[in-house]
């Protein structure tokens, strides 16, 4: 979001933790709107009030996400509908309404939307069932919304970006409530052929490329941000 506040975009963005979301909104300029994703009307409404105040849409980037720690034997039917209701459901909710007003765009359809995966969308995680079936859902969602998109509109793109291990707060909490926080740190890094956890600042960058006009040819693929993890069968 930042980067994009940078790069002189007028940036909207949502979220459920009304008192973060305002300070980042005050620290960047950038526009913060309560929403739950899961919420069909409030993405109807959401979207028709950035036409309103901003005359068009250019990108959508599709970031929310939870993680459920689960097996097969240990997942719950209502855990399941859960991560798949953010993750799936609420995601393409968004590209449809994007879609939406992009198409009726000033100069023409246009527009790009970048829908945040993972690196489980390619391999899976046996601790994360439904967030592995959840980010392979999108990895594939994302094909057709760009197929699609490209048939009918031509300039309106869909991308997937799959990030590996990345150094975040939330992944150092769970680092934190391990028994060896250092060990755990380490371990994660190691994953990732590089050495390191990838930084949220390079994400941010592959999701400004896949945004921006550069990547006017590249529609439906999958951008692996995972410092190599794909690429080695065995990271460790």
């Amino acid at each position: 979001m930042r980067r994009f506040v940078e790069e002189g975009g007028r940036v909207v963005f949502t979220d459920i933790q009304d008192e973060k979301g305002e300070a980042l909104a005050k620290a960047t300029g950038a526009h913060y709107q309560r929403q739950d994703v899961t919420d069909e009307e409030r993405w109807v409404g959401l979207v028709d009030q950035v036409k309103a105040e901003h005359g068009r849409l250019d990108v959508l980037v599709n970031n929310a996400g939870v993680f459920q720690a689960a097996t097969i034997e240990e997942m719950t039917v209502e855990g399941m509908r859960a991560v798949l209701d953010v993750n799936v459901v609420g995601l393409t909710v968004g590209c449809r309404e994007a879609i939406r007003i992009m198409k009726e765009n000033p100069g023409g359809p246009k527009g790009a939307i970048v829908n945040v995966s993972s690196i489980t969308g390619f391999f899976g995680l046996a601790s994360g069932v439904a967030y592995t079936a959840s980010k392979g859902a999108v990895r594939l969602l994302t094909k057709s919304v760009a197929v699609h998109c490209a048939r009918t509109y031509r300039n309106i793109r869909c991308n997937s970006v799959h990030p590996g291990v990345i150094d975040t707060p939330m992944n150092q909490a769970a680092f934190d409530a391990s028994e060896d926080p250092a060990a755990m740190r380490e371990m994660f890094a190691g994953i990732q052929p590089i050495g390191r956890m990838t930084e949220p600042e390079e994400i941010a960058s592959g999701i400004l490329y896949l945004a921006s006009d550069d990547a006017s040819s590249t529609n439906g693929t999958e951008l692996l941000i995972d410092g190599g993890w794909l690429a080695a069968p065995n990271p460790l």
